[in-house]
């Protein structure tokens, strides 16, 4: 999700508008989302307290230089904190703050984007700290991701866009078992320059296949 939902800058905040958004039976997340627990890392709700962590992690050269700009000012990640609590009350967009095992600081994002009603095809898309790559946190966060949006959201397909100047984050879209479907052509404005995006997905299939494989590690 390098093109981000929040629009810092934007009038309104940008949203996926859905004629009628039917109530998923399973649908608890809207009031609040779960704490989620990996061997590495928990995802749960952000609070307006991370604000500042999460300025610090998202605006690094490394992180930011193949997402959309993120807020300019820990204010303005405040903003972005508050907008994500009232989509995901609306039922629309979840944003899950990555925290380590042991610690309460965020450093980084989990966010699925309903593209249909009722998450039925989403999109996803994640962020971490670059102090924390490499350490199996991001793999460890993603099942977390993909078990909610299949096993809780109901989802049968996620996508995901990734610049394919973006070797890290190909890289970590293969590792979780996407596959490429296309190249979305000069598809993404960064620095001035437009940018060829690979199109990924995974859909339920995989992820029952991938469960399969990860298995033990999954924490129930």
């Amino acid at each position: 999700m390098e093109k981000m939902p929040y629009q810092e800058h934007a009038e309104t905040p940008a949203t996926v508008v859905h004629a009628t958004v039917p109530i998923p039976p399973n649908s608890a997340w809207r009031q609040g989302l779960p704490t989620l627990t990996g061997s590495q890392v928990i995802l749960r709700e952000l609070r307006f307290s991370d604000a500042p962590a999460l300025f610090a992690a998202m605006s690094s050269a490394e992180v930011s230089c193949f997402i959309s700009p993120p807020p300019a000012t820990i204010e303005g990640f405040e903003k972005f904190i508050a907008w994500s609590l009232r989509q995901r009350a609306a039922g629309e967009y979840i944003c899950f703050a990555v925290v380590a095992r042991g610690s309460d600081h965020a450093i980084g994002l989990f966010q699925i984007r309903s593209l249909e009603a009722g998450f039925g095809t989403s999109e996803w898309g994640f962020a971490i700290a670059s102090e924390y790559w490499g350490t199996g946190m991001f793999t460890d966060g993603a099942e977390l991701a993909l078990r909610f949006a299949f096993e809780v959201l109901g989802a049968h397909r996620l996508e995901a866009r990734a610049a394919l100047r973006n070797g890290r984050g190909t890289g970590a879209l293969l590792k979780m078992g996407a596959t490429q479907e296309g190249v979305l052509r000069r598809s993404f404005l960064r620095n001035g320059e437009y940018l060829d995006q690979g199109l990924w997905s995974i859909l339920a299939e995989d992820w029952l296949e991938a469960k399969a494989v990860w298995g033990s590690r999954l924490i129930h």
